[in-house]
């Protein structure tokens, strides 16, 4: 079976926000399939903002990563036949053939967990990367207890509906800041957040002040930047800070990056921890993924935890929903339907 893909290649590293130029959209013929591979047909592709984090420290020229779902349309694999459907890692791309040794680790490809009738896209949502990062990077880092103070920038995104949601699940005041009322009338109407800040239109000091006037015990910072600093020092003594990104730094230039208050005095003083994360950790040596996904589906199916998705429709407006989400013009999990 010969099979045309397309894929995206990033071929320059992105100054500043990312051009439509830095890309080049390759069509290429794959070639059959050996012994324990499977040739998947895209069917949903996500974009994050950690995509644009690792651009400048991934040599060019490199196919765009990113997780998808697809339709297992040709196998030479028993352990995943023709029509299932699986996750992958293997980002902006139309077709793609799986090899043997990335399906036996389980880790950067593996079956679309049984969703019990919910919609496929949870793969790369909650069910999937951006619910480990929300469950493992709050959980496992913050360990929230009942009554605390619970703080989430970037809290519109995909990891900072589910942080807020899961903080909630735990007995947290939840306080989200995100970059519109629209954004703030989402989180507060229908996820539950107790209070939500606009930081484009509010002081963020006084805001906070007023939302969390016992002070602050956990912090998901998702954006870095000054706004960071404004919250670490309203933190309680003892303080846990979960760093999961840098939003507001990732289109700046590396050699003139913005400033922001120190906070050195905050963390000695009221002796918070702060420790940056990523999601892998969970998946090797031993992969803890597969847990978290069962607590996570059932609090979706409880309804503790509301999806929303901001879909934008074509292979060929990938770069357009990149950028869109890059420019925080999504509510929710940005996605792509092939």
């Amino acid at each position: 079976m010969m099979v045309k893909a397309r894929k995206y290649v990033v071929r320059k590293h992105f100054q500043g926000l990312p051009k439509r130029f830095d890309y080049e959209v390759v069509e290429y013929e794959l070639p059959p399939l050996e012994d324990g591979e499977i040739l998947v047909k895209a069917e949903w592709i996500s974009v994050d903002p950690y995509l644009r984090a690792f651009n400048r420290h991934t040599p060019v020229p490199y196919d765009q990563f990113g997780y998808q779902i697809g339709l297992v349309v040709e196998s030479r694999n028993p352990k995943y036949p023709k029509n299932c459907r699986v996750v992958s890692h293997k980002g902006w791309c139309d077709y793609v053939i799986i090899e043997k040794n990335v399906l036996e680790a389980e880790t950067e490809a593996y079956k679309l967990p049984d969703l019990q009738g919910l919609p496929d896209v949870l793969g790369i949502d909650a069910i999937g990367m951006v619910g480990a990062t929300a469950y493992f990077g709050f959980l496992h880092i913050c360990k929230p207890k009942a009554g605390e103070t619970v703080v989430v920038t970037g809290a519109a995104g995909a990891v900072g509906t589910l942080v807020g949601q899961i903080a909630k699940i735990k007995g947290c005041k939840v306080i989200g800041i995100a970059g519109s009322d629209a954004k703030v009338k989402f989180l507060e109407d229908e996820l539950g957040f107790d209070k939500a800040i606009n930081y484009k239109t509010e002081d963020i000091n006084s805001a906070l002040k007023e939302a969390a006037p016992k002070g602050v015990d956990c912090y998901f910072d998702n954006v870095g930047g000054e706004i960071s600093s404004i919250v670490m020092g309203q933190m309680n003594d003892f303080g846990r800070v979960s760093v999961c990104g840098s939003i507001s730094s990732y289109n700046e230039d590396p050699r003139q990056m913005p400033q922001a208050t120190i906070i050195q005095p905050s963390l000695v003083f009221k002796q918070i921890r702060v420790e940056g994360f990523l999601a892998g950790r969970w998946a090797k040596p031993i992969n803890h993924w597969p847990a978290a996904f069962e607590e996570l589906l059932n609090w979706v199916k409880k309804g503790d935890i509301k999806t929303k998705y901001h879909i934008t429709v074509g292979f060929d407006k990938l770069f357009d929903a990149f950028v869109g989400m890059l420019n925080g013009e999504n509510l929710g999990k940005s996605v792509v339907k092939v």
